[in-house]
């Protein structure tokens, strides 16, 4: 189901003056892909993409075209291994936070 304009502009208030928001966001999105939940994983990140940086500005931190970042991240994508790796990249720098693996039991 797509978003509403409402919903959209919603998360990108909110993210614009909410760091705590913006970096749980991208936690979520992170956690999804890891668990399994790549559809999810994708929709928060596109999400976060679309309230923060942009495509356009991701498009220069990763050298992939915007079109195909977005294509990647929609509901149909498939982003391989190396592109997701080079979106998380640069987006925890842009946000300046680091991602750490904890295994619990």
């Amino acid at each position: 189901m797509p978003l509403t304009h409402d919903f959209k502009e919603t998360i990108r208030a909110r993210a614009q003056r909410d760091p705590d928001f913006r970096q749980a966001l991208l936690c979520e999105a992170v956690e999804c892909i890891l668990n399994g939940d790549l559809e999810t994983g994708k929709a928060v990140l596109r999400n976060y993409v679309n309230a923060t940086v942009g495509f356009q500005n991701l498009e220069k931190r990763t050298r992939i075209p915007a079109k195909s970042l977005m294509r990647m991240l929609s509901p149909k994508g498939s982003p391989s291994a190396a592109n997701l790796t080079s979106i998380l990249t640069a987006l925890k720098k842009t946000e300046g936070v680091h991602f750490e693996l904890a295994l619990k039991r």
